[in-house]
């Protein structure tokens, strides 16, 4: 955390941010332009150049989308951050700069649909490789490293069984080798939980759910340090453009004011659903971090600040049953997003999960029968009723 801020509600509030240097504007001023101007042609030599700080072109970077980077960095204790059009053409532009054709990326058992997908095609196009592993021990992690392994990519807790990995070990394994860990941390947020403070190389999110909010935007996030950052915005990013726009820029960091607040209210609000989930006779398992008998209970306390605001359940019955379930809903939205005011709820293993063939989708846990739930800021109680409503209906 930047020392001028000791706390991360004042600096996700006030920091990367100056309004002196914005004519006293302040809320971060939109600077809606595809390019700047030049104050002559030695300037424009030396900004190509890296010469002169200056911006040249929005694909390269614009003062709107630098606040939002400034921001993320600092939050997520990193260097530098990047900002994406989207949390896919986040994850792409950082697997693509760590990778070459035949090297080897060791996973966590368990991602979104999306990035197993992109994992796929680079398998098939390019013959880089991956692992799938539970990472539960140091000795399983060493056994997947190759001489081509290039990097290792976490979801934690992961999508969406919500199995929580232990990033300190994993970091401090992957450190014996050189090689670089890359962690989703949309779960989470930085508000939640660090990874790069738990000696992780990389961490990125999906902006569109808990950094924006509001299920208004759709963004990615990449945070690492300055040199890194910095290969990426110079390579991945500007040549394949995945880049976000100035105005979901100053989405997000309009939504970002408010993280705290949400998180806290999201995370009560899932531990009040989560215990009457639990005990529902329609309901077989519950899965949520913040459960103190879920299995990486006390990896979740070691560090996550709190359970998060997302519920994994598995109903009895059939995938018609869940369907049911789902269809019997009042209040809920059915939405594959997650991280919104509203609380969403879906059916992974034929929604998000979907692309993922059977045979790896049974082995990551999702089953026909699991739902995801994304706890809203509703009151509790409403949630409640709707979603015991809809259990209620199918006695």
């Amino acid at each position: 955390m930047d020392k001028k801020y000791k706390h991360f509600e004042t600096a996700v509030i006030h920091h990367g941010y100056d309004s002196k240097q914005h004519a006293g504007s302040l809320s971060v001023p939109l600077y809606q332009t595809s390019t700047f101007t030049f104050e002559n042609a030695e300037q424009g030599e030396q900004r190509f150049a890296g010469e002169a700080d200056g911006f040249i072109y929005s694909r390269l970077g614009n003062p709107t989308v630098r606040v939002l980077e400034e921001k993320m960095a600092i939050l997520e204790g990193g260097e530098a951050a990047l900002a994406f059009g989207s949390g896919m053409a986040a994850v792409s532009a950082v697997l693509l700069s760590l990778t070459k054709a035949g090297d080897h990326i060791i996973c966590s058992q368990g991602l979104y649909g999306c990035t197993f997908g992109l994992l796929q095609l680079m398998e098939e196009k390019y013959n880089i490789s991956h692992s799938f592993s539970w990472l539960s021990n140091e000795e399983e992690l060493r056994q997947l490293i190759t001489p081509q392994t290039s990097c290792m990519y976490i979801e934690t807790p992961i999508n969406p069984t919500m199995k929580v990995i232990d990033l300190s070990m994993v970091a401090a394994v992957a450190k014996e080798h050189n090689i670089p860990v890359i962690v989703d941390n949309t779960f989470s947020t930085p508000y939640l939980q660090k990874p790069l403070e738990l000696g992780c190389d990389i961490v990125l999110h999906s902006a569109t759910k808990y950094i924006g909010g509001h299920g208004d935007v759709v963004a990615g996030v990449v945070v690492g340090s300055r040199e890194r950052m910095e290969h990426i915005r110079g390579t991945t990013q500007k040549d394949i453009g995945g880049i976000i726009s100035p105005f979901d820029a100053w989405l997000l960091t309009r939504g970002l004011k408010t993280l705290p607040v949400r998180m806290d209210r999201h995370c009560e609000n899932a531990e009040k659903i989560f215990s009457r989930l639990k005990e529902h006779k329609r309901v077989k398992a519950v899965y949520f971090p913040g459960d103190e008998e879920h299995p990486d209970f006390l990896i979740t306390q070691k560090q996550m600040r709190k359970g998060g605001g997302l519920i994994s359940f598995e109903m009895n019955g059939s995938k018609k049953d869940a369907q049911r379930f789902l269809n019997a809903l009042q209040l809920i939205k059915i939405a594959v997003s997650l991280g919104d005011t509203e609380t969403l709820i879906q059916h992974p293993a034929t929604m998000t999960h979907s692309v993922i063939p059977l045979a790896n989708r049974l082995e990551m846990g999702i089953s026909d029968q699991l739902i995801r739930l994304s706890v809203g800021l509703e009151a509790w109680e409403d949630i409640w009723e709707d979603l015991k409503q809809a259990l209620d209906s199918l006695a």
